[in-house]
């Protein structure tokens, strides 16, 4: 690219390339559009690189060594002398998973002929974006626009944010996290499976607010097993606890983007409003992602990803919108948590008379064989039609089995549709049958109250 103040005419240019971005641009590459990706860091976002991955990655060896402890293997008549981790090579092992998932984001960005280009753009007015670099000044005019620029953590004085704790490279041998979300537990999860002393320090009166009880008491018994201790409503101006790290949310990227220039909306949050489509109050200017009004409540990559594919078909001439039933949530706690659609007490505040099932994993055949009965299965149906409405899982790979409840919520299934299909035995999937079971009163392997 030529150094200097040069103008390039894309028909789609997307301004950030995280997993809203990165998707967007691909989508509508697809879709016949010459498309350009503006982005200041790496390919793949905070998900892949900072946030998300690098958590899970964790996440997965600290299970592993979780999974070594001598008096539950002793019980299964495997004899361990003695098992240690190694921390500094533990994250170059996670950092080596996100390298390999990054070179493939950018294959894939080069194999559908998208131009990346490395800087900071902002608008000039609704059809040009100025973009500083690594080559200079250049300006873009464009037929439509995607602003996919994602979100940073919300900064508290004198705390780490997740992101940089999940950097460090020394392990603390204590550690306190500020937050009730998912990324709290998660990070206590992480800390307190190797032995560090671990304290969760919540906002308000509970963890996971908005949780059904009953999985609730599930996931605190699993936290006491880890010995993470809890404390409830601890004020900001109270935390005097290092090393601290903060969940506190996450503040839009839109400062700094010029959107007066251009006439784009805002909410008070910074956010980008938008409509089902992905549609700025300008015309041809999307956001999708954590920047967008859509996403509040949900930055969830799943809903950039999504939201991502939506902008470029719409910009594509093609009728779709944003406007999914369920929207699958998953802690890797241990226990697994995992939620799709309305809890009980959720589906009665909004009107609905509901059938509830409950099948514990403690009568799962599947689930004894591995060493786990710490769980449970609830099912939401409402009472006229017996259509799902919901379920919380609690238990081994909850994040994995709560897909096949949004894909039966997204279909219209029934009770008694989930009772009807042949699981395979012994498997932990059956636990959803047994659950739409008991909501039907005709549960086999639980004793009906």
């Amino acid at each position: 690219m030529v150094v200097g103040d040069v103008t390039t005419a894309v028909d789609v240019l997307v301004l950030g390339a995280g997993p809203a971005g990165y998707v967007a641009a691909i989508r509508a590459a697809q879709l016949g559009k010459h498309v350009t990706l503006i982005e200041p860091e790496l390919a793949g976002g905070t998900c892949l690189n900072r946030g998300c991955i690098p958590l899970k990655a964790l996440l997965s060896a600290t299970e592993r060594y979780q999974q070594t402890d001598q008096e539950e293997l002793a019980a299964m008549g495997i004899c361990v002398q003695s098992v240690s981790f190694d921390w500094a090579k533990m994250q170059a092992w996670k950092q080596s998973v996100v390298e390999r998932l990054a070179d493939g984001v950018r294959r894939l960005i080069a194999g559908n002929k998208i131009d990346l280009v490395k800087g900071t753009g902002w608008f000039l007015n609704a059809e040009e974006v100025r973009v500083e670099g690594e080559y200079g000044s250049h300006r873009f005019k464009f037929d439509h626009c995607i602003i996919a620029t994602g979100a940073s953590p919300r900064p508290l004085d004198g705390s780490m944010t997740p992101e940089q704790a999940l950097q460090s490279t020394d392990l603390p041998e204590h550690v306190s996290i500020f937050g009730d979300d998912y990324i709290a537990l998660e990070l206590a999860t992480v800390f307190a499976r190797l032995g560090a002393q671990t304290t969760l320090l919540l906002p308000g009166e509970q963890l996971l607010p908005g949780v059904d009880p009953v999985a609730l008491r599930l996931v605190q018994v699993g936290l006491r097993k880890l010995r993470v201790q809890t404390r409830t409503n601890i004020a900001v101006n109270d935390l005097t606890e290092q090393p601290l790290i903060a969940s506190c949310g996450v503040v839009p990227n839109t400062v700094g983007l010029h959107l007066d220039a251009c006439g784009v909306e805002i909410n008070d949050d910074g956010s980008v409003r938008v409509d089902t489509m992905m549609r700025s109050s300008v015309e041809n200017i999307y956001a999708v992602g954590d920047c967008c009004s859509a996403s509040s409540g949900d930055r969830l990559a799943s809903v950039a990803i999504k939201q991502g594919k939506v902008a470029a078909e719409v910009l594509a001439g093609q009728r779709v919108q944003f406007a999914p039933l369920v929207i699958p949530r998953v802690v890797h706690t241990t226990p697994e948590l995992a939620i799709a659609g309305y809890s009980a007490n959720e589906a009665n505040q909004a009107g609905y008379a509901v059938k509830v099932g409950r099948f514990p994993l403690a009568a799962n055949g599947r689930a004894l064989t591995l060493n786990t009965d710490n769980g449970v299965v609830l099912l939401v149906a409402n009472a006229e039609d017996e259509a799902l409405l919901g379920a919380t899982l609690v238990g081994p790979r909850a994040g994995d089995l709560i897909a096949q409840v949004a894909l039966a919520i997204e279909m219209g299934a029934t009770l008694t549709d989930f009772s009807e299909i042949l699981f395979a035995h012994p498997g932990l999937s059956e636990t959803l049958q047994e659950s739409a079971d008991s909501a039907l009163q005709q549960a086999i392997h639980m004793l009906a109250k």
